[in-house]
């Protein structure tokens, strides 16, 4: 056999070699891509319902966070609530604005929620103590895609207080830019007497945290 006849024999071996080559390298990066999907798909997850964050904009709120995670507004400084009225999860009607003269306690949250689950049992303790001092709790149940989930989880927690229903999160588009972020739940936010916001968790809270958050607003005068 020729040389000029071996060449093309030679090429096709070195064809063979390179093929698998560049296969696993194709592979690695799918991989690599793979990964990054995951991971992101994780972030978004966990941003989703967590138990802590920043506010979802930079908005006039005159926010002040504490190292304990918890914003409070100075009397003088705080901003209306916005107009929050609806249907419950139970099918009533309810109109924010008919508790003008209370201090206010809403809390967004969901069924889907761990940190929801955690701090339920903290929240009916807080909202039977205080439902004698002029303390009403609302809550705001979101991203539920029905009612009865909603339902089942205040029967399971013993939730004495009513919650708008809002699985679309438009109840929660109406709060002035910074004040909460739709992306973290649970979010707590207290509502002075006079129908201003006064402070704010972005994030699941104990019994103590609700506290601190609450009391110095129903001591006002």
């Amino acid at each position: 056999m020729s040389a000029v006849s071996r060449a093309p024999q030679c090429s096709n071996r070195a064809n063979r070699t390179s093929r698998p080559h560049r296969t696993r390298t194709t592979r690695v990066r799918s991989r690599a891509a793979l990964l990054a999907a995951v991971t992101a798909v994780a972030a978004l997850a966990l941003s989703a319902c967590g138990s802590g964050g920043t506010s979802g904009g930079s908005g006039d709120t005159h926010f002040i966070t504490g190292s304990d995670g918890i914003a409070t507004v100075k009397k003088g400084e705080r901003k209306p609530a916005p107009d929050l009225s609806g249907k419950t999860i139970d099918g009533k009607q309810l109109d924010l604005a008919s508790y003008k003269g209370k201090v206010v306690v809403l809390n967004v949250w969901g069924s889907w929620c761990a940190p929801c689950r955690a701090e339920a049992p903290n929240l009916v303790k807080v909202a039977k103590d205080t439902a004698g001092k002029g303390v009403q709790f609302v809550g705001i149940n979101t991203r539920d895609t029905g009612t009865q989930p909603a339902v089942e989880f205040e029967k399971s927690f013993g939730v004495p207080y009513p919650s708008l229903y809002d699985p679309t999160g438009k109840l929660m588009l109406r709060f002035k830019k910074g004040t909460l972020n739709p992306q973290l739940i649970p979010t707590t936010i207290i509502v002075d007497r006079d129908g201003k916001i006064a402070a704010r968790a972005l994030q699941g809270l104990s019994e103590e945290k609700l506290r601190k958050m609450l009391d110095p607003v129903v001591a006002e005068k």
